[in-house]
Parts: structure tokens; C-alpha cells; sequence
């Protein structure tokens, strides 16, 4: 008797394991350039806000695709974008490994890496689990947004293991072969769509059929939701892009930040798995103002701190911290608006995101050239940080209004 493809099934079980291998692979893409960054820089000769342009431009193809492949997604199903993704994967690396200058290394990381890559293997993905899944949805979208940082626990060691031993080209060219042919073969696995959404469920905070999101019209609730994720990002980048050219600079080494962004984004999976359990709890809005806040914790910690051994713990904190953020976002998204628009409407706060990250990248990188240090890009990402801890608290305060003030309208 074949597996009833319906939420909370042996078959969303089965999909989730497979969404989660498939982010995890993709996930490498977002993590070479930090890596690669110091041998980058050397071999082109170039500041470090252009090293760091790469990044910056890789996330936002990314962040411009996620919006095309979640509407990919949501007319033809999630393996559509896959397929799509893994070739673009594949393609972008072995095209960055024959690279003849700065500048088509930046073109293949943003348009093919980036726009036609991995966009399809994060917010497509996030998308198509919270469909699958109903009562246990905040856990699985965050067992299946783990992947990012179980990638960026696994790779960036790997990568680091072949600049030293073979260079970066030899080892883009390896990750192209291998990831790409993996994410292919995994693609074909996920060819289900998903069921409809029952007629009942309703988005807790919101007007029937989501026509008023926040008590917001629709335009006004995306917008604040992009900025709000546009800004926890953009303080978000600053460790993730430049914790290993920053342990460069202070003399410890780029294998010693390598190993630091692979605890950091190791601590991130304990992150994302915890605060998936309480979203189940207590919903998304408020899982993203306690992650919020806590990053800004971790990033103050980085001001007074920069010894071998409180570094280490900082990074293990930050990761702790907010690993749990981003997925945040998109159980937002299903809990306030339409299940049909969820692809497309995930894939645009993502984007933000992803333009958060690549902004705040090259501003910590721009904030290196122009000061000589790291500080002002610290303080940098604190201020972006409260402007998300604002927007939060204030869309939280108004759903807790709307709560508040249906009994007493009913009553009447």
C-alpha cells in the first residue's frame, strides 16, 4: 500500500530528510568566500570591501532568485527550482575555478552561483516544508533550515583542507562536480506537490483568508517584514563573512577563523532545532524577537573580546544565538498570509535577508578599509539589529492588540 502523501505523514518525514540533505549541500555556497577570502584578495590584488564583493553579490542573487524559484515553486512544484539550482551549483563553481579576474569571479558568484544556485535550495525549500506540515510545522521548517548551518559546519573545514593542500580552483572545481551531481540526484526525489491546506486552519494574528496580516494591508505587512529581515542580516554577516580574515588580522590564522565559523555555524543547528520547538510554542513573531535580541547580545560581546580562546566562545554563542532568526521568517509567513502564496512570499522576506547579509558583508568590509579595523563594523551591525528588534516588537504589539480587543468586539 503506497504512503499517504499528506501533512504529518511518513512521506513528509521521508521529504523532510531529503529537503534537509539537499539544503545542506547547497549550503556550501554560502560559505567559500569567507574561506576563501584571504588567497582571493592575494591572488587578485585586491581591498578587502572587494574581496568581500563576491559574497555580497552571491547573496543577493540569491536573494533575487529565492523570489523566482519560490514562484517556480509554486506553479510547478519544488523540484522544478531544484533541478534548476543544482546545475546552477554546479556550473558556478567550476566556472569560478577558471576565473581570469576579480571580476568574473564576482559575475559567476552572483548570477550563477547565486541567482540560479542556491536560491532554489533555501527559501523554496522552507516553503515547501511548511506545507507538508501542520502541527509540528516550527520544528520542521527548522530541522529543514538546519541544513544552512550543517553546511556551514561541514564545508567551510572542507574548502580549507583543499586551498591549503591544492588551492582554491582545484578546490571549487571538486565542489562543483561533487555537490552538483548530488543535488541532481536528490532533486528527482522531491516530485509531490503539496497537499491543499485544510480549509479550517487559520493564521493566528490574522483576518480570515490573511486579507489583513498584523491588521496591516498585505503590501505594508511585506514591507515591514522585509526590512525588519533585511536588518537582523545585515548584523548577522558581520562574524559569519569576516570572522576568519578577522583572526587573520589579529595573528591567529585563517584555518583558526575557519574553525571558529564552523563552531559558530555548528551551534547554529542547536539554534535552529530549539527555537523550532518553541515556535511551536509560542509562534514566530516572538521566536524572532527573543533570537533577535540575543544576537545583539553576541555582537556586543565582540567589542571587549578579541583573545584566541573568549573569541572561540563568543562565536559558539552567536551561533547559539541566532540561529534560529531566519527560519523564523517564514513560519511568519504561513502563519499570517495565504498557504497558495507561500512560495513566493517566503522567497521575497528571504530575499531580504539574503540583502541584508550581502549588504552588511560589504560594509564590514568597507568599514575594515576605511578605519583599519573591525570595530566600526561591529558597532555597525548593532544598530541594524535594534532596527529589527523595533519592527518585531512593534508587529508583536499589534497582533497582542488585535488579540486583546476580538472577545470584547464579540461580546458585543
Amino acid at each position: 500500500m503506497p504512503t499517504p502523501r499528506v501533512p504529518d505523514s511518513p512521506y513528509a518525514a521521508f521529504r523532510l530528510a531529503v529537503a534537509l540533505a539537499i539544503m545542506t549541500i547547497g549550503a556550501s555556497a554560502m560559505y567559500v568566500v569567507p574561506v576563501v577570502l584571504p588567497a582571493v584578495q592575494a591572488e587578485f590584488g585586491v581591498a578587502r570591501a572587494d574581496a568581500s564583493l563576491p559574497y555580497s553579490l552571491l547573496m543577493a542573487g540569491m536573494g533575487v532568485g529565492g523570489v523566482l524559484m519560490g514562484r517556480l515553486s509554486d506553479r510547478f512544484g519544488v523540484r522544478a527550482a531544484l533541478v534548476v539550482g543544482s546545475l546552477g551549483i554546479g556550473l558556478g563553481y567550476a566556472g569560478a575555478a577558471f576565473a581570469g579576474d576579480i571580476h568574473a569571479f564576482n559575475l559567476l558568484h552572483g548570477l550563477v552561483l547565486g541567482l540560479l544556485g542556491v536560491s532554489a535550495t533555501f527559501s523554496p525549500l522552507l516553503a515547501d516544508t511548511a506545507l507538508w506540515w501542520v502541527r509540528r510545522r516550527g520544528i520542521a521548517v527548522a530541522i529543514c533550515a538546519s541544513g544552512n548551518y550543517l553546511g556551514g559546519a561541514i564545508w567551510p573545514p572542507v574548502l580549507q583542507h583543499l586551498v591549503d593542500t591544492v588551492g582554491w580552483r582545484q578546490g571549487y572545481l571538486g565542489m562543483g562536480i561533487g555537490c552538483g551531481t548530488a543535488l541532481l540526484a536528490l532533486s528527482l526525489l522531491m516530485h509531490a506537490r503539496p497537499p491543499a491546506p485544510a480549509a479550517a486552519e487559520a493564521a493566528p494574528g490574522a483576518a480570515p483568508g490573511g486579507e489583513r496580516p498584523f491588521g496591516l494591508s498585505p503590501a505594508a505587512a511585506m514591507a515591514l517584514l522585509m526590512v525588519a529581515g533585511t536588518a537582523c542580516c545585515v548584523a548577522m554577516s558581520m562574524p559569519q563573512v569576516h570572522i576568519v580574515a578577522y583572526c587573520a588580522d589579529l595573528g591567529y590564522g585563517a584555518a583558526r577563523g575557519a574553525e571558529m565559523l564552523s563552531v559558530m555555524l555548528g551551534f547554529g543547528i542547536a539554534s535552529r532545532l530549539v527555537s523550532g520547538w518553541i515556535c511551536d510554542h509560542i509562534g514566530g513573531l516572538r521566536t524572532l524577537l527573543v533570537g533577535s535580541f540575543l544576537q545583539m547580545v553576541a555582537l556586543l560581546l565582540f567589542l571587549p573580546f578579541d583573545g584566541l580562546a573568549p573569541l572561540y566562545a563568543i562565536s559558539a554563542l552567536f551561533g547559539l544565538f541566532q540561529g534560529g532568526i531566519v527560519p523564523s521568517y517564514a513560519i511568519i509567513v504561513r502563519e499570517h498570509f495565504p498557504a497558495r502564496e507561500a512560495g513566493a512570499r517566503t522567497g521575497a522576506v528571504i530575499m531580504c535577508t539574503l540583502l541584508g547579509m550581502a549588504l552588511g558583508g560589504w560594509m564590514s568590509g568597507m568599514a575594515f578599509d576605511l578605519t583599519g579595523g573591525y570595530r566600526a563594523a561591529f558597532v555597525n551591525g548593532i544598530a541594524w539589529n535594534a532596527v529589527n528588534l523595533a519592527i518585531t516588537g512593534m508587529l508583536l504589539w499589534r497582533v497582542a492588540g488585535r488579540a486583546a480587543w476580538r472577545p470584547r468586539a464579540a461580546a458585543r
